[in-house]
């Protein structure tokens, strides 16, 4: 199954480091078109079902009817826990309790570039004999996506710190010193900043991603 972390697109509660140059409104719509591109990737794998674990108020969303249709075909669950890591882990967790048995692979809303193509791989890569877990890293130093045989192990990342240059190495670390067998995925940019948000948005012309961020007339001197 593949899991998305999300957020409601709600002005000022989302994206906020791309505010400058952005407005909480702008950077809200780059928000929802990264979550919609992110759906349609999911919902496009074979064989698979998606889980939203989320958070926020759809009704206060931009585009909240067209986000709130789009959360209406998948799974979803409440984000709990006070802390990213403790999020991460009961995601994985609840998820695993709508589908018993079943594989995890999780993924946020800040790699709107990822394509059904590039989650199957990451599937396959899962399903190899000899791997417990894959973990794809971000050029940030974070990680864009986590995959488990057991959901049950994201455990033993609950405690790794986030948003940091070093979390993806942390998280890496800690899911070898629990014994799993780690293969890494290719490695993505995720988008946190207006350079991050121009860069990705180049990768995928003619998704609502790049149309919001190009959209954006703060961006237009922001180098990629």
């Amino acid at each position: 199954m593949l899991i998305v972390l999300a957020k409601s697109p709600v002005p000022g509660r989302v994206k906020t480091r791309l505010c400058p140059p952005a407005t909480p409104a702008e950077a809200a719509e780059v928000a929802a078109a990264a979550l919609l591109d992110t759906l349609d990737a999911t919902a496009a794998v074979p064989g698979t079902r998606t889980v939203v674990a989320f958070t926020g108020d759809v009704d206060a969303a931009v585009h909240g009817p067209e986000v709130g249709a789009a959360l209406a075909r998948v799974d979803v669950v409440a984000q709990r826990g006070p802390d990213l890591g403790s999020r991460i882990a009961a995601a994985h967790a609840d998820a695993a309790a709508l589908r018993p048995g079943v594989a995890s692979l999780q993924i946020g809303m800040d790699t709107p570039q990822v394509d059904p193509t590039l989650l199957t791989r990451c599937l396959d890569a899962l399903d190899r004999p000899g791997t417990d877990a894959v973990l794809g890293l971000a050029s940030d130093g974070g990680w864009w996506a986590l995959g488990l045989h057991d959901p049950a192990s994201a455990a033993a990342i609950a405690e790794v710190p986030t948003s940091r240059s070093d979390t993806g190495v942390r998280t890496l670390e800690a899911l070898r010193r629990s014994g799993l067998r780690v293969a890494l995925l290719p490695k993505l940019t995720d988008v946190d900043t207006a350079a991050d948000a121009r860069a990705v948005a180049a990768t995928v012309p003619g998704s609502r991603f790049a149309a919001a961020v190009e959209s954006i007339a703060a961006f237009a001197g922001v180098a990629s």
